[in-house]
């Protein structure tokens, strides 16, 4: 395994969409996965995309904490995707190839997030409140999963790269967005958790 470089916003791989996988279970997707988790935790995130390491693939990878701001994911959290609870949160790192989002309702809510590729800098991004994704797992299976609350966020701000977009591009007002360090002092702790 190794820890990979970051891209950085600038970056043109993270302003290109990326190309669907075509074998997930060939073994340097499986080595690149791999490769993907150690550096999201060496970071350290709660999420990193493919082309966040200068590989043009859609591929996810994330765990989601049982609050945001937290780098560990829900000790409890059910692990069968298919049947699950939107409200709980898969547990242990989640693994997405070429991944497609729905939403489900108009419903969407204005919150902080962070990105690794645009590192120290927050701001206040809308997402869909309730989503249902798919995609394939490392094995090559299909699966399908709703999501709610701070676990569709994540998946959303993850997939978005996958289409070239960072999260600066989805804010409504720039006044939010800046140095975490400043946002922090006067919106509190919760500003600017890195994804």
């Amino acid at each position: 395994m190794a820890i990979l470089k970051i891209a950085r916003m600038g970056h043109p791989v993270l302003a290109t969409p990326a190309r669907p996988v075509e074998n997930p279970a060939a073994p340097e997707i499986r080595a690149l996965i791999r490769d993907m988790e150690e550096t999201m935790l060496d970071a350290p995130g709660i999420g990193l995309a493919a082309p966040q390491v200068h590989v043009p693939l859609r591929i996810v990878v994330f765990l989601v904490p049982e609050r945001p701001g937290e780098l560990e994911p829900r000790a409890d959290a059910a692990r069968d995707g298919a049947d699950e609870d939107p409200a709980r949160v898969p547990d242990g790192l989640n693994v997405l190839i070429n991944p497609v989002i729905e939403p489900l309702g108009e419903e969407m809510e204005e919150n902080w997030e962070g990105c690794l590729s645009v590192p120290g800098m927050t701001g206040r991004v809308p997402r869909f409140v309730r989503i249902r994704y798919s995609g394939l797992d490392v094995e090559g299976r299909h699966f399908a999963r709703e999501a709610a609350g701070f676990h569709a966020r994540v998946v959303q701000h993850e997939c978005d790269h996958l289409d070239g977009i960072l999260y600066p591009r989805r804010m409504r007002d720039l006044a939010s967005f800046g140095f975490v360090e400043e946002i922090r002092k006067t919106h509190g702790a919760d500003a600017g958790n890195e994804e």
